[in-house]
C-alpha cells in the first residue's frame, strides 16, 4: 500500500529532483506561511543533492549576469516572454540578494558575469541545505522515481525496496537529458507523455559541434583556443558575436559556440548541417585586412606574409587553410574576405549526454502561468525539464531558480484553493 503523507494537521508536498530548481521550490514553500502548514519532502535518485550544480561550479560558479534586463531577457530567445514572467518573481538582483542572505558575498567580473567571492559552489550549497533542513525540509536520497502506480501513487525504487507515496501536491524538477551520470537521465519523458503531457524531444544545447577536419588539422591544432575572434551563424541574420572557442579533435566547442547554440541547432535541424562564419581579426577593419593581403610579399610564403602583416598565425591560420580553398587563397580579394568571414561547416552537435544543458522538455504551453501541468492538476514542473533554452553565462541557473520560485508559489496557491 502507498504511504499517505496526508495529515489533518498539515499538507504535504513532494518535490522530485534535488537540483537548484527543486531546492528553490522547497525554500519558496517554507517562506510562505499557510494554514494548515505545509510539510516538504525532497526526493532524489542520487546519494547527495545538486551534483550537476556542484560540478558546474568547479571552474568558478557563475551565478547570473549583471547586464540590463532587456538584454538579459533576450538571451532566452523564442521563450523570452515566458521566462521573463519567471524573472519578474526572481530575477538576477533577487538572486544576488538571496546569495548574500546565505552569507556568501558576490562580485561582478570583467565580463559582467556574477560569481561568489570565493568562486566555489560547495559553501553556498552547504549554507542553503542547512537553512532548508532547519526549516523542516525532509530529504530522501537514493529514491529513484519510477512513475505513477495504478492508484496514482508515486512509485520509488530505494535501497530498502519499493516505496510509494500520495502527497497533496507534486513538483517535478527532474532536469533534462544532459550529464545523465549526475542524475538527469530523462527517464520521466514517457511517463508524462502517457498522461497526456506534451513533451518536446530533448536535444543537446550548449555543446560542441563536429566538423570534418583533416587528420593533419585535428592532430596539429586540437586543444588550441581561437581567441579574440567573432562568429555568427551563416544565414541567421545575427550580428557577429565576439569571444573565443576551442578547436577539438572532432570540431569546435567553448563559450562562443555555446552562445550561438539556438541558432546553430535551428539551422542543423532544418538543413542537416550548419555553417558558422568566423572573423579571425575582428579588431582589424576589412579595408586594412585587404590592403595587407594584396601588399607585395616578395619571396615570403603566404603564411609568413599574413603573420608579418596581420599577426595571423597558429590555430587561426590553420583554420583558414583548412576551410578555405586553394582558389580563394590564390585570390587576394577573396582571401581578405575569408579572413573576415571564414566559413566553417559543422556537421552535427555532440551527443546529448555531453552537453552542458538540453533544449526541449515539457512544453510551456502544457503548463499554466504557475507551471502547473494542465493535464495533471496539482503537479508542477520546474527547471531544465521544461522546454526553454539559454546560453551559459548565468542565464541557465537564474531561470532554473526562478522557475522553482514560480512552481513553489503555484503549489501554495493550489493548496489554498483545495483545502478540505
Amino acid at each position: 500500500m502507498p504511504a499517505s503523507l496526508a495529515s489533518p494537521s498539515f499538507r504535504t508536498v513532494a518535490i522530485i529532483g534535488a537540483g537548484p530548481a527543486g531546492l528553490m521550490a522547497a525554500e519558496t514553500l517554507l517562506r510562505q506561511p499557510s494554514a494548515p502548514p505545509v510539510q516538504v519532502h525532497v526526493y532524489d535518485a542520487m546519494p547527495s543533492v545538486a551534483r550537476k550544480f556542484l560540478l558546474a561550479g568547479r571552474g568558478g560558479l557563475n551565478l547570473t549576469h549583471s547586464e540590463a534586463r532587456e538584454r538579459f531577457v533576450a538571451r532566452y530567445a523564442v521563450h523570452a516572454t515566458e521566462v521573463a514572467r519567471w524573472l519578474d518573481r526572481f530575477g538576477p538582483e533577487d538572486l544576488r540578494a538571496w546569495v548574500h542572505g546565505l552569507g556568501i558575498d558576490t562580485f561582478v567580473g570583467t565580463s559582467g558575469r556574477v560569481f561568489p567571492t570565493d568562486m566555489k559552489a560547495a559553501p553556498l550549497l552547504r549554507a542553503w541545505l542547512h537553512r532548508l533542513r532547519e526549516g523542516g525540509v525532509h530529504f530522501h536520497m537514493r529514491h529513484r522515481w519510477q512513475g505513477w502506480g495504478a492508484d496514482s501513487s508515486l512509485q520509488f525504487a530505494t535501497p530498502d525496496g519499493p516505496h510509494a507515496i500520495q502527497p497533496d501536491a507534486l513538483v517535478l524538477a527532474l532536469g533534462g537529458g544532459s550529464w545523465p551520470r549526475l542524475g538527469s537521465d530523462a527517464a520521466w519523458v514517457p511517463w508524462l507523455a502517457e498522461r497526456g503531457v506534451e513533451v518536446v524531444p530533448l536535444m543537446p544545447s550548449n555543446c560542441g559541434y563536429e566538423a570534418d577536419w583533416s587528420a593533419h588539422f585535428a592532430t596539429r591544432f586540437a586543444g588550441q583556443p581561437l581567441k579574440s575572434i567573432a562568429m555568427t551563424v551563416q544565414g541567421s541574420g545575427q550580428p557577429f558575436r565576439a569571444g573565443e572557442c576551442l578547436v577539438s579533435t572532432t570540431g569546435l566547442e567553448g563559450s562562443l559556440i555555446y552562445a550561438l547554440s539556438a541558432a546553430l541547432r535551428a539551422q542543423w535541424m532544418n538543413d542537416g548541417e550548419a555553417t558558422v562564419l568566423i572573423d579571425l581579426l575582428p579588431d582589424v577593419p576589412a579595408a586594412r585586412v585587404e590592403a595587407a593581403v594584396v601588399a607585395p610579399r616578395g619571396s615570403r610564403s603566404l603564411s609568413s606574409h599574413l603573420q608579418s602583416r596581420l599577426g595571423l598565425a597558429g590555430a587561426k591560420a590553420g583554420l583558414l587553410r583548412e576551410c578555405v580553398s586553394k582558389a580563394v587563397h590564390d585570390d587576394p580579394a577573396q582571401l581578405a574576405r575569408a579572413i573576415k568571414a571564414c566559413p566553417v561547416r559543422l556537421l552535427r552537435p555532440r551527443p546529448l549526454e555531453e552537453a552542458i544543458s538540453s533544449a526541449g522538455g515539457v512544453a510551456l504551453e502544457a503548463c499554466d502561468a504557475q507551471l502547473m501541468l494542465r493535464a495533471l492538476p496539482g503537479v508542477f514542473c520546474a527547471g531544465e525539464m521544461l522546454d526553454w533554452d539559454a546560453p551559459t553565462g548565468g542565464y541557465l541557473l537564474t531561470a532554473c531558480l526562478a522557475s522553482g520560485v514560480v512552481a513553489g508559489e503555484g503549489v501554495q496557491t493550489w493548496l489554498e484553493a483545495t483545502v478540505h
